[in-house]
C-alpha cells in the first residue's frame, strides 16, 4: 500500500477543494436563508412590535437623569 501513496496524493487535494467549495457554497445560502429571515421579521407585526419597543426603550434613556441626582437632600 505504501508504494502507492504518491497516486492519491491529487485525489486527496482534489477532494479537499470541492469540500471547501461546497462549504463556501452552504455558508453562502445560510447566510442568505437568514436574510429572508430576518426580512421576514421586519415585516411582521411581531418585528415592528419589537422595532417600536427597541426606539421607545431609546427615547426613555435619552431623556432619563441628565446627570442629576437621583435624590436631592436639602441641608437646611
Amino acid at each position: 500500500m505504501g508504494c502507492f501513496a504518491c497516486f492519491d496524493g491529487g485525489s486527496k487535494q482534489r477532494r479537499r477543494e470541492e469540500d471547501r467549495l461546497a462549504s463556501e457554497e452552504a455558508r453562502a445560502k445560510a447566510a442568505e436563508a437568514a436574510q429572508k429571515r430576518q426580512e421576514q421579521f421586519e415585516q411582521s407585526a411581531a418585528g415592528r412590535a419589537a422595532k417600536a419597543q427597541i426606539a421607545a426603550a431609546a427615547k426613555q434613556n435619552a431623556n432619563t437623569n441628565k446627570g442629576e441626582p437621583v435624590l436631592k437632600w436639602q441641608m437646611g
